[in-house]
Parts: C-alpha cells; sequence; structure tokens
C-alpha cells in the first residue's frame, strides 16, 4: 500500500538533490535545470526548495560552484534531510513492490549515486567507481560505442551524393556535405517552426492511432523556440507545463533553447526536432502531464529526472523519434536519403556521447585525444567534439551518468519496436501503461 508521505518524499528526495547540484527546477532556461526536468504539479513546493538556504546554494551552483560554498551546503544539509529522503523512497519501493515499486527504487538508486557523486566533489566521501554510474541509469555495465555500421552507411550514401571516394578522407566528405546543407542561424525559429508543423502531422498520422484516444485532444507541440548564444549543449526542451486554461487544464507548455552557433545541416535539423519536439521530448512530457492530471500515473511522473533510468528511455523515445514519425523501423526506410545521412550523423553524434563518456572516465584519456576520437570516428563538428570532451564529458553527473543515457536508450527503443507491434509498444513507451523506465518497459512487455 502507498505510505500517504510518498509524494512528500519524492519531491523533498528529488528537489534536494537537484539543489545540492545547484539545479532549479522553476528556472524556464536549461541552464538553470540540473537533476530536476519538470514540476508542473500544482502543489507546494516542500522545504527542500523554498528554504531560504535552497536559494542561496542554488545561486552558487551547489557542489558545481568554483569552488563550492562549503558553508552553505552543510547548513543546508542539517536543514534539509536529503539522504534521508533517498533512503526513505528505497524504503517505500520496496514495501509498494509491484511496477510502480520497482521504478522507484531505481528512481532512489540513482539518486544514491548522485549523493555520493556530491560527496566525493566535497572530499567527504570515496570517489564513485564509473561502472556504479553508468549500471545505476542504464541498468547495465559501460561499453565503448561501436560506430562501425554506421560509418559504413554514412560512407555509402556520401559516395552516392558525389562526396566521397574509397581511401578517401570520410570526415571531410561528411563536413563538405553538411557545409552545402547548413541551417542558416536566422532562419533556425522560422525552419524549426516549419518542420514542428510537418512532424506533429506526422504523428497524427502514424503515431496516435495506436495510442488511447484521450490523448488525441493534447497538444503535442506548444513550444517556444528560443537560439540562446554560447549554449554547452546542442538544444534543451524545457517543458514547463504550469500554464492553465480559465477551467483548469494544462496547456502543456514548453521552451526549446537551441545553440545558435549549432554547425547542423537541415536534415540534422529536422532530426533534432523530431527528438525534442514530436513526436520526441515535448510530446512525451506533455502525455505524461495529460495522465497526471487523471490520476493514471503517480506523482514521481509529475517531477521527471535527469540521470536517471527513467530519463535513459526518453532520450531512447527521442532519438527514435523520427523514425515513429514516418511510421518505420528503420533509418533506410525513411523517405529520402538526404534525411537517412542527417539521422545517421545524429545517431553518431550520440554514440559519441557515450564514447566521450567512456574515453574520459573508464579510459581516463585527456581531453583533446577525446575530442581528436570523436571527430575522427563519428564524424562530429570541431564545436560538438570540443563541448562532447569537455564541458559535458569532464562534468562527474552529466559525464558519468547522462552522456551513457542516448546511446542506451536509442539502441534499447529501436530493439523493442522492432520486436513489438506498434498498438503494444508504443503505448508503453508513453506511458499510458504507467511510468516506466529502461528496465521496468521491458517486464512491463513481456506481461
Amino acid at each position: 500500500m502507498e505510505s500517504p508521505n510518498l509524494d512528500q518524499l519524492i519531491a523533498s528526495a528529488t528537489l534536494g538533490v537537484d539543489t545540492l547540484w545547484g539545479g532549479d527546477v522553476m528556472s524556464a532556461s536549461g541552464v538553470g535545470r540540473s537533476i530536476a526536468d519538470s514540476w508542473f504539479a500544482d502543489q507546494p513546493l516542500p522545504t527542500a526548495y523554498t528554504h531560504p538556504l535552497a536559494a542561496k546554494l542554488r545561486a552558487s551552483q551547489g557542489v558545481n560552484g568554483t569552488p563550492p560554498d562549503r558553508a552553505t551546503i552543510d547548513a543546508y544539509l542539517k536543514e534539509v534531510d536529503v539522504r534521508g529522503s533517498i533512503l526513505a523512497i528505497a524504503a517505500e519501493a520496496q514495501a509498494l513492490g509491484g511496477a510502480r515499486g520497482k521504478g522507484l527504487a531505481g528512481l532512489a538508486l540513482c539518486f544514491e549515486v548522485m549523493w555520493d557523486l556530491a560527496m566525493e566533489l566535497l572530499e567527504k566521501g570515496p570517489a564513485v567507481p564509473y561502472d556504479r554510474c553508468v549500471r545505476a541509469v542504464t541498468g547495465a555495465a559501460p561499453s565503448p560505442s561501436t560506430p562501425d555500421e554506421r560509418r559504413r552507411r554514412v560512407a555509402d550514401l556520401l559516395k552516392a551524393a558525389g562526396y566521397f571516394s574509397p581511401g578517401g578522407d570520410l570526415l571531410a566528405a561528411a563536413e563538405a556535405w553538411r557545409a552545402e546543407r547548413m541551417v542558416p542561424r536566422r532562419s533556425i525559429p522560422a525552419l524549426g517552426a516549419a518542420f514542428i508543423a510537418q512532424l506533429d502531422a506526422l504523428t497524427v498520422e502514424h503515431v496516435l492511432p495506436h495510442l488511447p484516444r484521450d490523448l488525441a485532444r493534447v497538444p503535442r507541440a506548444n513550444v517556444v523556440l528560443l537560439p540562446i548564444e554560447n549554449a554547452w549543449f546542442s538544444g534543451s526542451m524545457n517543458y514547463i507545463g504550469r500554464a492553465r486554461n480559465a477551467d483548469g487544464s494544462p496547456q502543456y507548455e514548453a521552451t526549446y533553447e537551441i545553440n545558435a552557433g549549432l554547425e547542423i545541416s537541415v536534415p540534422e535539423f529536422q532530426q533534432l526536432i523530431s527528438h525534442e519536439v514530436v513526436p520526441g521530448h515535448v510530446t512525451t512530457f506533455a502525455y505524461l502531464q495529460d495522465m497526471f492530471v487523471r490520476r493514471k500515473v503517480g506523482f514521481e511522473a509529475s517531477v521527471l529526472t535527469m540521470n536517471t533510468r527513467g530519463s535513459v528511455l526518453f532520450e531512447g523515445i527521442a532519438n527514435n523519434a523520427i523514425l515513429m514519425a514516418y511510421g518505420v523501423l528503420e533509418e533506410s526506410e525513411l523517405p529520402d536519403r538526404d534525411l537517412e545521412l542527417g539521422c545517421l550523423l545524429a545517431l553518431l553524434q550520440d554514440d559519441a556521447k557515450n564514447q566521450a563518456s567512456y574515453s574520459t572516465w573508464h579510459d581516463g584519456l585527456p581531453q583533446p585525444e577525446v575530442a581528436a576520437i570523436l571527430r575522427r570516428d563519428f564524424l562530429v563538428s570541431e564545436e560538438r567534439a570540443e563541448k562532447l570532451s569537455g564541458p559535458w564529458g569532464r562534468n562527474p553527473l552529466s559525464g558519468r551518468m547522462y552522456l551513457p543515457s542516448y546511446r542506451f536508450g536509442t539502441e534499447l527503443v529501436a530493439r523493442l519496436r522492432r520486436e513489438h507491434p506498434a498498438e503494444r509498444v508504443l503505448p508503453a513507451l508513453f506511458g499510458c501503461k504507467g511510468l516506466v523506465d529502461v528496465v521496468t518497459i521491458q517486464e512491463t512487455l513481456q506481461g
């Protein structure tokens, strides 16, 4: 039986860990977020967020501060029992049992790793093994990326398009292809809006028929595009979800911040929009908000998190979103070869994210060497190689927990879509059978 305090424990643990890492779930920008990715519940925020010391800790960037404000961190943790809330969720999960209990147990497991990573940074605990970090979020051991098959297909497509000859420089060929299709910076909002409209129409055609009818009325892409300068990410979907209509129903609103300096081709940009907006992240979060309002999923669905098994599944859904929109299972089945090539380059970039993590934390390679590997083997732009091997890859949280998420989630969702018919797998992926993660969804589909 569910404890009457379970929602409060989830809120306290989630926002406590978030605050410890300098995150602000109420920030409208991805730059201000860390662990907690949404708060669309109408209930009051917990003391873990509202305590005066929490605001001071967020302002100092928590354990990410240079240097951390140790006095404020210590004072905050004396007032807010973050560790106790995590342990309490683990105990409640065991008592609850079932699919939700297993999901909450996985959430608590990831929070424990994030807590220990914070203690490591503060020199109050031992170094957290890389293997433990990756196993917590994926349920599997870390492994290097294997880009050879995608590279071969990219080479074939570039050769057919006249950009590559056998024995030539594949990276140079990919960059030449990209340069002739580059998205103009000032056209990002207009092109993004056009792709959102196109992908939403495709989602109505190929995804919606397999979902419960109640979801048809939910806005899938109520999003504003915001180009920003000097971002370390390619794009950040920021689900807000707090606006309400006159009748109290949600408006399902989000923003999508995109790096204005991103070097990206039009086909890659289309894949990115499908990933971040529709039928990817914005759609996924809107459906979960609707099911939360209708009490079809628990409170944890209203305060979704990064660096957890749930976020790994969300990245997998998002990376398969372009295929879902077109109603196909493989990139080779997409309607044109430029789009296929753009998707393969985007997937190689996410393979590169995993490799940046593995090369940095498993192999211990220096940043310049990691960047060179990403450029050579995964064909990423110089800008991406620099950020993935630097700010992303060397951050203890994103480097050890989040970067492996993309490849693992992508491969899992692709496999599940091949193994199960759309009418079975799509409702499970989008939470229609309950909030799931990369471990529990496999049990849900087997049941």
